[in-house]
């Protein structure tokens, strides 16, 4: 889309905000480094890194030429994998304890059953932790069983009652160690992590921890003092759970007047959202009023890309209108897919296509079949996000009707 318009970038600020990830942010440096060297090499263009300035938030710099441009993006990583990791820091029992109560929140509040009226896709996500998680203590209390049986067999005979107290003792080590080894093996099963993922939302109901609520206000500050530099663009990028937290910083932003008229452009990109899991739970006063905030300012361009083939997240779900606060002003987010099955080779699509968590990853990787969207150039090329998109119309699919049983914008 942007050859046919000049360009209006020549210099950058770009945040990205992860989803609820423990890992370091080095990862996402890697997997821009690879994948935006995979989509150059795909799309005709020139991008390479090397590190950011010093000071601030860990990042990289990346000088791209790009349709004739050269242009010059400085990216930076809001990090709060720190809390994510304290968050997950739960021995098995805690663990199982928040299965329950997790459960509880989503089925007593009728949550679950709005979010299944909408992608299954994310459902069934959301019911795989539960899932393993128990299949793992049934495993575990067989493997208990099967123990104490064969020890009475053998030791009743010679020991007497010692031998039940042993078999006993044995049989309860197994079930131990056996749930150990499934959490030691959890980067296959990913059963803990989910688990620990929609626990952190659901135990306060839908509110904001303290601790994050900290966290967000550095995140606006940043962002407030980037928008004071000698840039044209400040682009905000909100993947998986960091969407949601974006539309809160950013609404933080705006109504602080933070964000003047002859600044640079303000831009919120989200990918791959799961605002849904969040917003539908009945304390998610602040998130719902951030929505209705942000979708009606002139402030800022707002795009949500997902896509069907995305099972962890809720594709082409509108997140203002399906969490039922969209005002009569509304104006964003622009919805649109990255549509896999068409942006994705037959052959890629085949190798990926059963790899739910790396699908979930594939709006920041190259395409060998790129249509309009490639984040590459909306992160480093000549255009803003405005402008690139300033034409393209929603998708056709999308859900944009209110779904949420809790609308209210206010504790």
């Amino acid at each position: 889309m942007g050859k046919s318009r000049q360009a209006e970038v020549k210099r950058r600020r770009v945040f990205y905000i992860p989803g609820y990830d423990p890992i370091h942010p080095r990862r996402y440096r890697e997997l821009y480094r690879k994948e935006g060297a995979a989509q150059a090499a795909i799309s005709g263009y020139e991008i390479g890194l090397k590190p950011k300035s010093p000071g601030g938030n860990y990042g990289w710099h990346v000088a791209a030429s790009i349709d004739g441009c050269e242009i010059e993006s400085e990216v930076e990583v809001l990090v709060w994998s720190d809390i994510v990791r304290d968050s997950m820091a739960n021995s098995i029992p805690a663990t199982y304890l928040q299965l329950a109560l997790t459960a509880w929140v989503y089925l007593s509040s009728g949550t679950l059953w709005r979010l299944m009226r909408l992608r299954k896709g994310p459902v069934i996500a959301a019911l795989y932790p539960i899932g393993m998680l128990l299949l793992q203590l049934l495993l575990a209390c067989l493997a208990g069983a099967v123990i104490i049986w064969a020890g009475r067999a053998a030791l009743l005979p010679y020991l007497g009652v010692s031998g039940s107290v042993i078999a006993a003792l044995l049989a309860l080590a197994g079930f131990v160690l056996l749930l150990r080894w499934f959490k030691r093996k959890d980067s296959k099963f990913f059963a803990y992590y989910l688990m620990h993922d929609y626990a952190y939302s659901a135990a306060t109901r839908g509110a904001n921890p303290p601790g994050l609520e900290i966290r967000m206000a550095e995140f606006e500050g940043a962002i407030a003092a980037a928008l004071k530099e000698d840039v044209e663009e400040v682009l905000v990028v909100g993947h998986s759970s960091g969407a949601h937290l974006g539309v809160s910083v950013l609404a933080d932003l705006i109504r602080g007047g933070r964000v003047s008229d002859d600044g640079p452009a303000l831009a919120f990109l989200s990918l791959g959202q799961v605002v849904p899991m969040v917003s539908f739970l009945p304390d998610a006063h602040r998130l719902r009023a951030d929505l209705r905030y942000l979708s009606a300012r002139d402030e800022i361009t707002w795009v949500d890309v997902t896509a069907p083939g995305d099972g962890c997240a809720f594709a082409l779900c509108d997140p203002v209108s399906v969490s039922g606060v969209a005002p009569d002003n509304k104006k964003w987010p622009l919805v649109f897919s990255a549509a896999f099955t068409q942006t994705l080779s037959p052959a890629r699509w085949r190798a990926l296509r059963w790899r739910f968590f790396r699908l979930h990853f594939q709006y920041l990787c190259a395409f060998d079949r790129p249509k309009d969207y490639d984040y590459f150039q909306v992160t480093a090329g000549p255009l803003t996000l405005g402008t690139r998109y300033a034409d393209r119309p929603p998708s056709r699919s999308r859900i944009d009707r209110a779904v949420s049983k809790y609308t209210s914008i206010a504790a």
